[in-house]
């Protein structure tokens, strides 16, 4: 097994930095946002369901997905995609980057909690690792955060470039939307 020496520690930490920097900009509708031509966020329609067109990884959350659409006046096939593209329906993933759940949030501990924005840790107000362990938490938390950034981005494409991973920018939220276009 190879060790790390402090010198190929360097460029994961300026990495992990970047990252922390990068996410924080995109979180605060930085200028490196550009505008979006699409519509607003597709409210949940009454006696809408989730698509059947979903993988049975997806159908097996229905229930979860749809209260928490209702909940936050999304369309359940939107938070579907997402969390299609996130876990897959796998609710005990954990990125590399420390995302946990179906619904990949940033917990304020583990590997995230080295992620500094400024001078603090830029998580600090979210949930903790154990609770976004558990499935319906998981859903809830991540179907609020999405929620208020359509809210607060004013489209839904940029709510998900602000959701998705920071090095994916536009390109992740492209991928929901078709995922969303495509499995309805």
């Amino acid at each position: 097994m190879q060790t790390m020496t402090p010198t190929k520690m360097i460029v994961p930490a300026i990495l992990a930095i970047g990252l922390t920097l990068y996410s924080f900009a995109l979180f605060t509708g930085s200028a490196f946002l550009q505008n979006d031509t699409r519509s607003p966020a597709p409210a949940a329609q009454p006696g809408t369901g989730l698509s059947t067109h979903f993988p049975n990884t997806i159908q097996h959350w229905k229930t979860t997905i749809e209260e928490n659409a209702r909940e936050y006046g999304l369309d359940p096939n939107l938070i579907a995609a997402v969390m299609l593209q996130e876990s897959g329906g796998n609710a005990e993933v954990i990125s590399g980057s420390g995302a946990i759940g179906l619904m990949q949030v940033m917990p304020r501990d583990g590997i995230a909690a080295s992620f500094i924005c400024g001078s603090k840790p830029c998580f600090t107000s979210r949930p903790s690792m154990d609770e976004l362990m558990d499935p319906s938490f998981n859903v809830e938390y991540g179907t609020r955060m999405l929620s208020e950034l359509i809210e607060k981005k004013g489209s839904l494409r940029e709510a998900l470039y602000a959701y998705g991973p920071y090095d994916m920018g536009y390109r992740y939220a492209d991928i929901v939307l078709d995922i969303y276009e495509n499995y309805q």
